[in-house]
């Protein structure tokens, strides 16, 4: 006789899958640890079930919302059994079904917390190599910024429906959710009458910034064109003891403490010395390289390298005042392939995307042997599997710090530092 529990409403599972769960049905589970992307790890069966708005130890009743060879993907829809650290979601929108864009709003913050630093510290050993030694070493923990967990959001990107409303999307999907506030975006963005019964015909997305000086702008893009609705096109921004312009749609941290918390990290660990060269590496608009030519000093040779158009012109027009710092329109890899960048280095900021250096641009440096290398990863895997090429070239991880950027979310941020290990 099947079992009661499982409801057959939907497709056939994929061939392989052995628990021949199919979507859309409902399973009652016991919940295990966390994994990366927001989920904890379930199995039915010896079949692996990723699940979100879980935490671990609880007995939930999940359903079905994607299923592959490998693993399922469900949502917990029911707590029997909850755990001390779940809380009630602030965000009427941060359900199954709901909004994708906050993971963790079900996690009491200082749990948000450990779950972050565990996540960081699973990658480390699965994908970098790392033994628990050397995580214990480590002291692998995520530290919160001040403000709070709701209302740091400075950047947000709204979707548009088909009614022309505006919105979020659902998690794995790009299906719009339309909602009337979004309690992580910052105070002045909140404000603005971009939600609720406002209409944006023709446009795919609205994009929206609240500058650290007050200033707010709103676009709309549609086929790639953004079209100014409010705020300047340039918005003045503060960090590094300096202030920055910066294009309203151009890369800027999100969290107001960011740049400086990842600014203070870089310092502290590659620990600048007077007369040391620098490569700023994805350097953007320039704020790792303006704080470390404070401590160089002004005759100090420092390269920052960035290919995208924005961060080109912002780097070149804020650094204006540091003749010593040479700004490469270049990709990495390219700059280092090709010698754009050449000469002894004592100093390395390696800022990549989300997707990691990867195992050229890690190659080089190591070639280029510098002192140190000051990692700033936005993506705990991908941070890893650099970590593991570094460390099959001779280099180590000595340091890392994590720091809860996006509070609510499942991303976390980690600044490492790496040595070349002495021979002998």
């Amino acid at each position: 006789m099947p079992d009661p529990r499982h409801t057959d409403r939907s497709r056939p599972a994929d061939d392989g899958n052995r628990s021949g769960l199919t979507e859309a049905q409902r399973i009652e589970l016991t919940v295990d640890a966390v994994a990366p992307g927001g989920h904890c790890v379930a199995r039915v069966d010896g079949q692996v079930v990723f699940v979100r708005h879980a935490l671990p130890g609880e007995r939930v009743v999940a359903e079905v919302t994607e299923v592959h060879k490998a693993f399922v993907r469900a949502d917990a829809v029911t707590v029997l059994e909850s755990s001390a650290d779940r809380v009630e979601a602030p965000c009427r929108y941060a359900v199954p079904g709901g909004c994708g864009g906050c993971d963790l709003q079900h996690v009491d913050p200082a749990a948000q917390l450990s779950w972050k630093a565990t996540v960081v510290r699973e990658q480390l050993t699965r994908l970098g190599g790392l033994t628990e030694a050397d995580l214990d070493r480590l002291g692998v923990a995520v530290e919160a910024l001040l403000g709070g967990s709701l209302g740091w959001r400075s950047r947000v990107r709204y979707s548009v429906d088909a009614a022309d409303r505006a919105g979020l999307l659902k998690h794995r999907s790009h299906e719009v959710v339309p909602i009337d506030r979004c309690l992580i975006a910052h105070p002045a963005i909140q404000e603005l009458p971009v939600l609720g019964d406002a209409r944006w015909p023709q446009a795919e997305t609205v994009e929206t910034v609240a500058a650290a000086d007050g200033q707010v702008s709103v676009a709309t893009v549609a086929q790639g064109v953004p079209t100014r609705v409010q705020g300047p096109t340039t918005v003045r921004e503060e960090a590094a003891g300096r202030r920055w312009e910066v294009p309203a749609d151009a890369f800027w941290q999100v969290h107001p403490a960011a740049a400086d918390t990842l600014v203070d990290a870089v310092l502290e660990l590659l620990d600048p010395q007077p007369g040391e060269s620098v490569w700023d590496l994805y350097g953007g608009a320039g704020l790792f390289a303006a704080a470390l030519a404070a401590r160089v000093g002004p005759d100090t040779r420092i390269t920052l390298v960035e290919a995208a158009e924005q961060g080109v012109a912002a780097a070149r027009e804020n650094l204006r005042d540091l003749p010593s710092v040479e700004v490469v329109a270049a990709r990495v890899e390219t700059a280092l392939a090709r010698r754009r960048i050449t000469g002894p280095v004592d100093l390395v900021v390696l800022d990549p995307p989300r997707t990691g250096a990867g195992a050229a641009v890690v190659e080089a440096l190591a070639t280029a042997g510098p002192r140190a290398v000051a990692y700033v990863a936005c993506d705990p895997a991908a941070f890893a599997r650099d970590v593991r090429t570094f460390a099959g070239l001779g280099w180590r991880l000595t340091a890392l710090r994590g720091f809860d950027l996006f509070p609510m979310t499942q991303h976390v941020e980690c600044v490492g530092l790496l040595h070349k290990v002495a021979s002998g």
